[in-house]
């Protein structure tokens, strides 16, 4: 659930924004054909999300103590089952879509890593080619450098990479009542 949403609107009303926005990310990676599904959940799993997924969706809990080594341990997760691409999505940017999602797949066959940046300086996505922990360990999350931190580090490492286009995620009230306004239509 979002933590900052929930402190303005509630934990329910987060809850809610935070299942519409799953959703509406699982509905755009289902438009693409044979990517094989993997959904990491922070805390513990639902048994009644087994009814949103398909069968074929493979739910996990998050393992790690930061959002760095969550997500390291998600990509080695795949890398040790034998892909050779995996993408990280953020559930929280309404704005993602099927389109974007296969060209970071593309770009991930000329770059080690692709970056979905968000307007706040994270990132909504994150694909790699190969593991690669240099964007994880000691690093400082939540602040409107993360990205430009972790250009450094792939630099630092002669490590390539692309760049989707630049979208809003929704971290807090204000964020997710200006996509309201912006669209008028539920995901």
């Amino acid at each position: 659930m979002k933590t900052r949403l929930a402190a303005t609107i509630g934990e329910h009303q987060a809850l809610d924004v935070y299942l519409q926005l799953l959703q509406h990310t699982y509905k755009m990676i289902n438009q693409l054909e044979g990517i094989d599904v993997f959904i990491y959940f922070s805390d513990y799993l639902e048994s009644s999300l087994d009814e949103v997924f398909a069968d074929d969706v493979h739910l996990r809990v998050q393992n790690g103590f930061d959002l760095g080594s969550k997500m390291k341990n998600a990509f080695d997760e795949v890398f040790l089952k034998g892909y050779d691409k995996a993408l990280i999505i953020g559930t929280d940017c309404p704005e993602i879509s099927s389109d974007l999602i296969q060209k970071a797949y593309i770009e991930l066959g000329r770059t080690n890593v692709v970056f979905g940046p968000a307007l706040d300086g994270g990132y909504y996505l994150l694909g790699m080619n190969q593991a690669t922990s240099v964007l994880f360990e000691n690093m400082t999350w939540s602040h409107s450098k993360v990205m430009e931190d972790s250009i450094e580090r792939l630099h630092q490492k002669n490590l390539t990479f692309s760049l989707l286009e630049k979208l809003s995620d929704i971290d807090n009230e204000t964020d997710w009542e200006r996509f309201k306004n912006l669209t008028s239509q539920t995901l």
